[in-house]
Parts: C-alpha cells; sequence; structure tokens
C-alpha cells in the first residue's frame, strides 16, 4: 500500500552545487526573467518521458520560451521544494496533489484565478468537478493535469463461474458484498482486495454522506457516516471474511496486496488507479475495469496532481502560459498515448486516443474513468494534510491488521484532528 502511495506522492531534486547564484539572481543580481522556466515534478523515468514529450510541444509551438524540466524523486519531492522556496530558488511550475495547501496556506504558490480569466480558461469547462479542486480560501492554486477516479478491476472469469453479473456504477454497497460473497472460496479466492488505504474507505465515508472535514473546516472523522463505513471496510475482512488479512497477505508473499492479487487471480475484485492497467496487460487473467459502486449517493475519491506557480517564478504570465498548453488537447494526449495516467482534460478522456488506446492488447472499459468523473467528491486538502494522515497512520495499523471498533479508533483521531487545526 505504500508502494502504492508514493508512485503519486510529492518529491522534487535541487542539485546543491549553484545555490549562491540563483540566490543572488532571486535578489534581482541581473536575471531579466527570460531564462528557461523551471518546472519540478516527482515520478520515473516514465513520466520523465511523457513531461518532456509535453513540453518539447509547447516548446515548438513558442520558441521564445523554454522549460528546464527537473524531476525529483517522490519521497524527496516536498522537502526540496520547500527547501528551494525557503531559499529564494523556487522553480516557476511545480507538481502538487493532495499537499497543494502546504504550499498554498504558506503564500508559496501563487493564486491563478485571475490568470485562468486573462486567459479565457474555463476550468470547469475543460476540467469538470476536479477544475476547481486545488483551492484554498476560494481561490485556485493549481491547475489540475492528472486526473483519474478510482476504479473497480474485475476478474471476469471468476465472476462467470460464481455466476456473479460484473459490477456497474449502479451496484449499491449491498450489491458489491453480495458478490463479494459469492466469488469467496474460504482460504484460496477472496472476493474483494480490501479498503485499507483512505480512497478507498473515504470513498465509502462519503458515499454515506459523511466528510473527514466539513465544509466549515472542522474535523467530522467520527461522524455516525464516516465510522459506518470505516467498520464496513474492516468487517470485510474481519467479520466476514470476504477480504485477506494482513496475515493472510503475507502468507502469499513479500509485498503483496491488493493490486498484485488481483493479478495473480486470488482476489476477485480490486479497487485501486489507472496505474495497474500496465502491469495487468501481461497478467494471465481475463480482467476489466468499472465504476467504483454506490452507497446512498454516488462518490468515488481521484488520483491526480496539478500545475502551480510558485511565488519565485521569473515571469508567472510565461509560467501559465505554458501551464494552460500542458493542460490543453494536445499535450494531455500525451499522457494517455505514453500510458502514464490519466489526463485531467476531458475532451481527452472523451477521445477515441483514451477510449481505444494504441497500447491496449485487449478491449478496456476506459469509458469507466468517464462515467466516474461526475462522482468524484471534493477530498479535503488541508494545509494540515501531512499531519492528517499521520493520524490515520498511528492509530489504524492495528485495526486494519487486527479488526476492532471503528468508532473507538476514529475519536481518538478526531480529538487529535481537532488538535490540530486549531493549532
Amino acid at each position: 500500500m505504500e508502494n502504492t502511495i508514493r508512485r503519486r506522492t510529492l518529491v522534487q531534486a535541487a542539485a546543491t552545487a549553484g545555490v549562491a547564484a540563483p540566490l543572488l539572481a532571486a535578489c534581482g543580481s541581473g536575471d531579466d526573467g527570460n531564462g528557461p522556466l523551471k518546472m519540478v515534478v516527482w515520478g520515473g523515468d516514465l513520466d520523465k518521458e511523457t513531461y518532456q514529450a509535453r513540453i518539447d510541444l509547447f516548446e515548438a509551438e513558442n520558441p521564445d520560451i523554454t522549460i528546464e524540466l527537473q524531476l525529483i524523486p517522490s519521497d524527496q519531492y516536498e522537502q526540496k521544494v520547500q527547501t528551494m522556496i525557503a531559499g529564494g530558488d523556487g522553480p516557476d511550475i511545480m507538481q502538487v496533489a493532495e499537499g497543494v495547501n502546504t504550499y498554498s496556506s504558506k503564500s508559496q504558490i501563487l493564486p491563478l484565478d485571475d490568470y485562468a480569466k486573462d486567459a479565457g480558461l474555463d476550468l470547469e469547462q475543460r476540467f469538470g468537478p476536479v477544475g476547481s479542486l486545488y483551492t484554498f480560501e476560494d481561490k485556485v492554486y493549481a491547475i489540475p493535469d492528472r486526473s483519474g477516479a478510482m476504479i473497480v478491476y474485475y476478474n471476469k472469469d471468476l465472476f462467470d463461474a460464481a455466476g456473479v453479473a460484473y459490477p456497474t456504477a449502479e451496484w449499491t454497497q449491498e450489491d458489491a458484498q453480495a458478490a463479494m460473497e459469492k466469488l469467496t472460496v474460504a482460504g484460496t479466492q477472496w472476493g474483494y482486495g480490501g479498503a485499507g488505504w483512505w480512497p478507498q474507505w473515504w470513498s465509502f465515508a462519503y458515499q454515506n454522506g459523511g466528510q473527514i472535514i466539513d465544509d466549515g473546516g472542522q474535523p467530522t472523522i467520527n461522524s455516525p457516516e464516516v465510522v459506518t463505513a470505516l467498520q464496513w471496510a474492516n468487517d470485510l475482512a474481519h467479520e466476514y471474511h470476504y477480504v485477506p488479512t494482513a496475515a493472510e497477505y503475507a502468507d502469499m508473499g513479500p509485498d503483496m496486496g491488493g493490486d498484485p492479487a488481483f493479478a495473480a487471480g486470488t482476489v476477485a475484485m480490486n479497487t485501486t488507479g489507472f496505474w495497474a492497467i500496465g502491469g495487468l496487460l501481461e497478467a494471465g487473467i481475463n480482467w476489466d475495469i468499472a465504476p467504483l459502486w454506490r452507497g446512498a449517493q454516488q462518490a468515488v475519491s481521484a488520483f491526480g496532481s496539478g500545475l502551480a506557480i510558485s511565488r519565485d517564478a521569473k515571469d508567472p504570465k510565461k509560467a501559465f502560459k505554458a501551464i494552460e498548453f500542458l493542460t490543453g488537447a494536445d499535450a494531455q494526449e500525451v499522457i494517455i498515448d505514453k500510458a502514464q495516467d490519466v489526463p485531467a482534460n476531458l475532451e481527452v478522456q472523451q477521445s477515441d486516443a483514451f477510449l481505444a488506446p494504441s497500447w491496449a492488447t485487449k478491449p478496456i472499459n476506459m469509458a469507466a474513468f468517464g462515467e466516474s468523473a461526475d462522482f468524484i467528491f471534493r477530498a479535503p486538502f488541508i494545509p494540515q494534510w501531512n499531519e492528517l494522515q499521520a493520524a490515520l497512520n498511528d492509530n489504524l495499523g492495528t485495526f486494519w491488521n487486527e479488526g476492532g471498533d471503528a468508532q473507538t479508533e476514529l475519536d481518538k483521531i478526531q480529538t487529535q484532528l481537532e488538535s490540530i487545526i486549531t493549532d
């Protein structure tokens, strides 16, 4: 689970050599703003290749602007970016995700509303519900770049053998549980891969009408709706045994979890993001994808990132021009052409390039992502995001491993969050 989270988290790489020169430049010692824009992102080789290909398209249409791409490992990104900004050498363009308001609340990145207005960029039209995802105090601080809803991966052969209809967006939580029961063979096959990761069980909480942080910015993580969702997610493993327990996953081998267990045909359904598709193209199972089921209402987590402009940007107008291009249809199509992720741009999500990608070795219901777009809930990207995640990790480890009472655990987390947010 930790590895899955890290592939999406944040990171940046700043060389220690040459720190003095950028600092002087930031203080106005000769930087006329005509040098290359510095853009920092996190990830691996595929991410670097994909971002560079998109930058090349931009530079071909804008020969007067160049972008210098810097890729940083995910586990180092936030610390290095914070160090750069603290030293007055922040990037011009930077990738952000759930921690966006760690930066915006400290005025480390610029509000982009006026730039979008001047460019005639309608965020809702281009990106749908995620258009205003990266906001703080009613101001937009990042433009969506990558954004795909969590989806259901299912093993068609296991469903057929159990006589279970394939999942759809109209499934309820009760329908999902009934399917898990039929798809479970004690000790050898499980109906579901589990929901111990926050995007999974938070989706169930929002389906119940709950919120982790309410609209007023106060924690409501121990509300009945959230408690019910967390208890249900945990009971699927420890009460009903439709999900492997931590011990059962450990018995399957090292680093085992929902993604690899699904690829091995051990679990019949798994909820995760786009990234699992690449490994499954070569897997020896008959699989497809569908939107997540619903509760009292439809709600699903989204995985994504946006592009922001740091307060140290040499020319914010040029930086925004680049961001506008990079989130436009031509540049966004590169994201799917290279099988990197789901583009945030709705036009690209609805295009043939996305619905029938050239790299697909079998038909895949890629429309599940677009179908899910209307169900995405706005996660609370509070400035204390890291502290929120630490509270969850510190309190729920034993609960997920051994079972327990959700009310008890969430009451403890509620108290911690109240202290964190008040402070």
